[in-house]
């Protein structure tokens, strides 16, 4: 039986200018912004299943899940479906700077569909109450990856597309669930382009100092003087906190409030650490609105102002204020307001959404990454399996599995593996937690020179390095080869 769906009726713009209401569908329209085209997307809701594994616990309970939709440049019947597997966030953000998708839609003739994932934006299945224990337990991979299998093969039968091959995408987070779906569902699964996977990392594989080291070097690769004062701005932060001098700590930095003891110097370190890590993340060669706004450049912006101030303080306090202040509104910096301590050191964002993340960080997805300032310029700041474990038990009584990744989604034997392309940027500090080698004829790593987190989602830019407009010709190509093959395969099964 297809599930039935519901249109919401108010037009969204993706690129976050205006929201009209009372219309009768919602329509994003396509313009430039930046050298980026948009699209017409309609906003839509999918009826879903709420526990796809346990017939007693829900029965057959379900949700509304919202996702977005084109058939702008659609073939129909014929052309492909593109489906973004959407990741820890409202699926507009996504849709809003994931433009390579719907420029190669418009290439191969194909359907695009932005999922958004259970417990974020408005996939909410318990409404207000998602995010309690124990309504919140249902917040897992395996029921997100269901989730994306039931809504492709009931849209497939709604939008007369049954010989239409799928192919899956996502960046970061999204990018591992796009891998995942094809490792799970290679029956409805095409192919996948995972950009920006840290496939390795979050299932436990690798050094807990990788992540910092590497968004260090990305600010050592501007100048090494810009990492030594950075690192000697942290130095005398602690100095200055080893003496309790908390009062020159808030003139210096533009605390709202004094410092008043260790775990708020904690606090302090992770939101400043913080506003490296998106810089570095963020360092795309055009400025942004993703995740915050950014300049262009973002870490060379960063080396400048660290290295331009009157003192180191009022440097890093500049330097934070690109992250925290770009608007320059802000009189002061509120520590608990602007960054949230959580069970990712890499940050879990503000909201309701950065609780779901939390809960998914406490229960499947290992980050246990940790500053050390030796391989890199922060202060020693451990986030160990122990400490996961107890900040997990104290917040939502649970206790992290910390092998059940590379079990269930296999780890670090990816080589019988088919049809996925892992594509990583060398400025992006997740890159070295997932996939760098080529494994296959058809597990494909593409490395994009001076290319930051999933810089080839992105639409295409006149800024673009000719790196990434590179790697995105070799994921077209790979893809069309992918929609031939799988078309080829339908067309006889049917």
């Amino acid at each position: 039986m297809s599930s039935p769906i519901v249109v919401f009726t108010v037009t969204v713009s993706l690129l976050g200018v205006h929201v009209l209401h009372g219309l009768p569908s919602s329509y994003l329209q396509p313009r430039n912004h930046h050298g980026v085209k948009t699209e017409k997307f309609i906003e839509k809701y999918f009826t879903q299943t709420v526990d796809h594994f346990n017939f007693n616990s829900m029965g057959n309970g379900t949700f509304l899940q919202r996702y977005l939709i084109t058939e702008e440049h659609w073939t129909q019947g014929h052309g492909p479906v593109f489906f973004y597997t959407g990741n820890e966030g409202d699926i507009w953000e996504f849709a809003a700077n994931s433009g390579f998708i719907t420029e190669l839609a418009a290439q191969l003739r194909a359907v695009v569909v932005f999922a958004e994932h259970r417990y974020y934006g408005t996939s909410l299945p318990f409404g207000k109450d998602s995010l309690r224990v124990p309504q919140i337990g249902l917040l897992t991979v395996e029921q997100a990856l269901a989730d994306y299998a039931v809504m492709i093969r009931d849209l497939k039968q709604q939008l007369g597309a049954a010989g239409c091959p799928v192919i899956v995408f996502g960046g970061s987070y999204g990018g591992m669930l796009s891998a995942y779906m094809r490792l799970k569902y290679p029956n409805m699964v095409a192919g996948a382009l995972a950009a920006s996977a840290p496939v390795l990392s979050t299932a436990g594989l690798g050094a807990s100092g990788q992540f910092f080291r590497d968004v260090t070097a990305d600010f050592e690769s501007v100048s090494s003087e810009c990492r030594d004062a950075v690192r000697g701005a942290f130095h005398q932060l602690t100095e200055l906190a080893q003496h309790q001098d908390y009062s020159r700590i808030q003139s210096a930095l533009s605390l709202c409030e004094p410092l008043s003891c260790a775990q708020d110097m904690q606090q302090l370190n992770g939101m400043l650490r913080n506003a490296f890590t998106l810089l570095a993340m963020l360092d795309y060669p055009y400025s942004t609105h993703f995740m915050g706004s950014m300049p262009a450049n973002p870490v060379k912006v960063a080396c400048e102002t660290m290295l331009s101030g009157p003192d180191l303080l009022t440097s890093l306090r500049n330097t934070a204020g690109i992250v925290y202040n770009s608007s320059g509104l802000l009189p002061c910096f509120d520590l608990y307001s602007l960054y949230v301590e959580c069970a990712d050191p890499t940050g879990c964002g503000l909201g309701l959404n950065s609780l779901a993340w939390d809960y998914q960080a406490c229960t499947e997805i290992d980050l246990c990454f940790e500053s050390n300032n030796v391989t890199d310029m922060f202060p020693p700041m451990a986030f160990t399996a122990t400490d996961r474990q107890l900040y997990c038990a104290k917040r939502w009584a649970v206790v992290p599995r910390a092998d059940w990744l590379k079990t269930q989604f296999w780890g670090d034997a990816l080589s019988t593996a088919s049809n996925i392309i892992f594509s990583n940027g060398d400025l992006d500090p997740w890159a070295n937690g997932g996939v760098r080698k080529t494994l296959s004829s058809s597990v494909i790593a593409v490395n994009i020179s001076g290319g930051a987190h999933h810089l080839d989602l992105r639409g295409s830019n006149d800024a673009d390095p000719e790196s990434v407009i590179s790697a995105r010709k070799t994921e077209a190509d790979l893809i069309a080869l992918w929609v031939e093959m799988e078309r080829t395969r339908l067309q006889r099964s049917l």
